[in-house]
């Protein structure tokens, strides 16, 4: 019985260096994404974090970098709503 047709044989030796170079490609791309590091938040000290709001609507929960429940992008730890840091955006 003879072998399969020569445009099945290219045809699998495609579609071999194909799923190669998306492997070779993909790994490349995962390991250079691991040496890039998220940036560090502020302390609260940093942040001069308070647990209350400065004047009337000037609180965390105002804020464009705040993320409910109680998280902020550039602040770690625990961020009451109703707080307020040096860090603090007014939303529009």
């Amino acid at each position: 019985m003879a072998g399969p047709p020569d445009c099945v044989m290219r045809r699998r030796l495609v579609l071999s260096a194909l799923s190669s170079a998306a492997t070779l490609a993909l790994g490349t791309h995962g390991s250079s994404a691991q040496h890039i590091s998220a940036p560090q938040k502020m302390t609260q000290k940093q942040a001069e974090y308070q647990d209350e709001p400065k004047g009337g609507i000037l609180m965390c929960g105002t804020c464009t970098l705040f993320i409910p429940p109680a998280e902020c992008k550039v602040v770690e730890g625990y961020v009451a709503i109703t707080g307020w840091c040096n860090a603090f955006d007014l939303a529009d």
